[in-house]
């Protein structure tokens, strides 16, 4: 190793992980002002899904940046020779959360939302800019013969997309209905759903700090059945005993164990032997997308017919379907 390997790898892992804050951050200061974007343009809660299919324009904007950064952080993890993917992924949970952290500071002073998300998405699109020049390069040799996009769906890669689209419904529908389910259902009021929501972010960010230890101890995909069958486990514990202490521990538990189902997918995406990394991760966030999109309408639809307790067990159902999917991958 050369004198000069350590500050190089350093810098590549220290700036793609700034531009995963710069897209949490983006998404966290987005999510805070649902309530007020909502109250400014005149919706009610039962119009709400007019409000997400705005959010979703803005989905389709981060998916453009979210296949190139993790092809380069698969990029970078193979240079570095061990796991790093789910440390990225944290990064991006550190972005959600000060992003968040933005939005209810500016609704606590009065700012409108359309001039707070003007001013930090023009703040964090400089900073995109500053960051784009100190990335490292992705391999492109391998992509000078480029498949069109029918060729790329690989069998290997439709089941990681299928586990990727899974785990996203899994953080869609938690994301969306968990703060739900403590103040309706349950009938806990605002706060103690917000502290549901919060519970289930924060049991993310320790998760993914704490994922790449685990990857490398136990392997790729027994880490990953054992996160799915964690998911099972805490959905069973907010469910089945419906009260605020098994609400706040089934989603905290659902929280770990979805924290790094989806950074393990792209790294054996971004390895595949017949396929240019950028390439393979574009099948993984084609699945990932959809799965975060529409869990929320889903899950709303289920409660209506149902209840939303009910509804919410198809997050187990997701959970199990991935598990099973993944016994069926490589994922080396």
């Amino acid at each position: 190793m050369t004198a000069t390997a350590v500050p190089s790898d350093l810098r590549a892992r220290l700036a793609v992980s700034l531009v995963f804050v710069i897209l949490g951050c983006t998404q966290g200061s987005w999510m805070a002002r649902i309530p007020a974007t909502r109250d400014q343009v005149g919706l009610d809660t039962s119009a709400l899904p007019a409000l997400v299919l705005g959010l979703a324009v803005w989905g389709l904007s981060a998916t453009f940046l979210n296949t190139p950064v993790n092809a380069l952080a698969v990029a970078v993890e193979r240079a570095h020779g061990s796991p790093l993917m789910s440390r990225f992924h944290a990064s991006f949970s550190c972005g959600v959360l000060a992003g968040g952290a933005i939005g209810t500071l500016a609704a606590a002073g009065g700012v409108p939302p359309g001039v707070q998300l003007a001013a930090s998405s023009t703040v964090l699109g400089v900073l995109l800019l500053i960051l784009g020049g100190r990335l490292p390069d992705e391999e492109v040799a391998a992509e000078r013969h480029r498949r069109s996009l029918r060729h790329r769906f690989t069998p290997q890669l439709v089941l990681l997309a299928g586990v990727a689209f899974l785990a996203s419904f899994v953080e869609g529908a938690a994301s969306q209905w968990s703060s739900v389910f403590t103040a309706d259902y349950l009938d806990e009021g605002a706060a103690l759903g917000a502290a549901t929501y919060t519970c289930f972010t924060v049991a993310i960010l320790v998760g993914r700090l704490v994922g790449d230890r685990f990857v490398a101890r136990w392997g790729r995909r027994v880490f990953v059945q054992v996160s799915l069958l964690t998911i099972v486990l805490g959905v069973g514990v907010g469910l089945v005993h419906p009260g605020l202490p098994y609400a706040l521990a089934g989603f905290t538990v659902v929280g770990l164990g979805l924290a790094c189902v989806l950074p393990a997918v792209f790294a054996p995406a971004g390895r595949q032997p017949e396929v240019p990394p950028g390439e393979a991760v574009s099948v993984i966030t084609i699945g990932q997308w959809p799965g975060f999109l529409l869990a929320g309408p889903v899950v709303g639809l289920l409660a209506g017919a149902t209840s939303l307790r009910l509804a919410l067990a198809s997050l187990a159902v997701a959970g199990l379907g991935a598990a099973v999917l993944t016994s069926r991958i490589s994922m080396a």
